[in-house]
């Protein structure tokens, strides 16, 4: 049984099929005149769609590395040749098929070539299905931060087959119930009351409802970057050590301490955001000990949002919003409520 959440973005709009099964609607996605499809994937992940494609599609498949080493300017380089040996032109399609890097860098890659051709991800990970495949950002990172460089490209549509699930490592599941946890302070949502294919058409529907409001990030949809400032410099300081998911959830967890410290919340939604993040999702909101907070200020400093001094997304008591220019004395507090060294 699969359901369909509709992401309006006016005529760029598109559905998001979620559920068991849901590959096998991958045929309804694609745009009429496609002749050729680039398959992007990456040699670790166990999902063919050369079944769910027409008979007159001529598909090619194009590996990219594991790690975020290989989300990078190569890697579009790359593709974009491989794209041209193929023939692939702009009535075309790619297919993302894999994790967040892969519809990152598939959605960037596509972006790119002739300057935009449709895409389709079908997401097989936990994180991808409720945050990464969805709402367009596509983007590499470079010396300086994460997802640095890239585009707003919206997908033609994208499924999020609970199938995938089954064989996902705990890491990942983890790194999903991360992003998850997210939404539970954006909406106050007790996710945890739904079976898992409901969860993640809430989550889809909170995020589909929120990028239809603000496409690109202009206002209202950097609270979807809840926990992301500390998170995205955590993975860089541990050399993703820590991924993703494992780091917003620390990073939310220091959101809401720098709340705090700003007067914004109380001790009682700190201790909420513990309780939530660590009792319910099995979250760990440890810095490990080899991280000084001195690299991670540094750090944060080239974060996107980072325009009016330090920039963080924090709770308060009309809900989640940016808050600039934060002191580092502020900052400095709430890593010492963190025992960050």
């Amino acid at each position: 049984m699969t359901q369909r959440v509709r992401v309006e973005l006016g005529e760029r709009s598109y559905d998001v099929v979620v559920g068991s099964g849901a590959t096998s609607a991958l045929g309804s996605l694609i745009p009429r005149g496609v002749r050729r499809v680039a398959v992007v994937t990456q040699a670790s992940v166990p999902v063919d769609v050369a079944a769910h494609l027409p008979a007159s599609v001529v598909a090619t498949r194009h590996l990219i590395g594991a790690g975020e080493a290989h989300k990078s300017f190569a890697t579009i380089e790359r593709l974009c040749d491989e794209f041209a040996e193929s023939g692939l032109t702009r009535n075309d399609l790619v297919i993302g098929v894999g994790g967040g890097m892969v519809t990152d860098v598939a959605g960037f890659a596509a972006a790119s070539w002739h300057r935009g051709l449709p895409v389709v991800h079908v997401s097989t990970t936990l994180v991808g299905m409720v945050d990464a495949a969805i709402g367009g950002k596509t983007g590499v990172n470079i010396a300086a931060g994460k997802n640095l460089v890239g585009a707003f490209w919206q997908p033609s549509g994208v499924i999020c087959d609970t199938d995938h699930l089954r064989t996902l490592p705990q890491r990942e599941v983890r790194c999903g119930h991360g992003e998850m946890a997210k939404y539970h302070f954006l909406t106050g949502d007790n996710l945890l009351a739904l079976d898992l294919d409901a969860r993640i058409a809430r989550c889809v529907a909170i995020k589909a409802e929120i990028v239809g409001d603000d496409e690109r990030e202009s206002g209202r949809r950097v609270v979807l970057n809840y926990g992301h400032t500390l998170g995205h410099a955590l993975e860089a300081a541990t050399d993703f050590a820590l991924a993703h998911g494992e780091s917003v959830a620390v990073g939310m967890m220091f959101a809401a301490q720098l709340a705090a410290v700003l007067g914004r919340i109380d001790a009682a939604r700190v201790a909420e955001h513990r309780q939530v993040i660590v009792g319910e999702y099995g979250l760990s909101v440890e810095i490990p000990r080899t991280v000084s907070r001195h690299r991670l200020i540094e750090l944060m400093h080239h974060d996107k949002k980072a325009v009016d001094g330090l920039t963080f997304v924090l709770d308060g008591a009309n809900g989640i919003a940016p808050v600039r220019g934060v002191s580092e004395q502020a900052i400095h507090r709430a890593f010492d409520a963190l025992s960050v060294p």
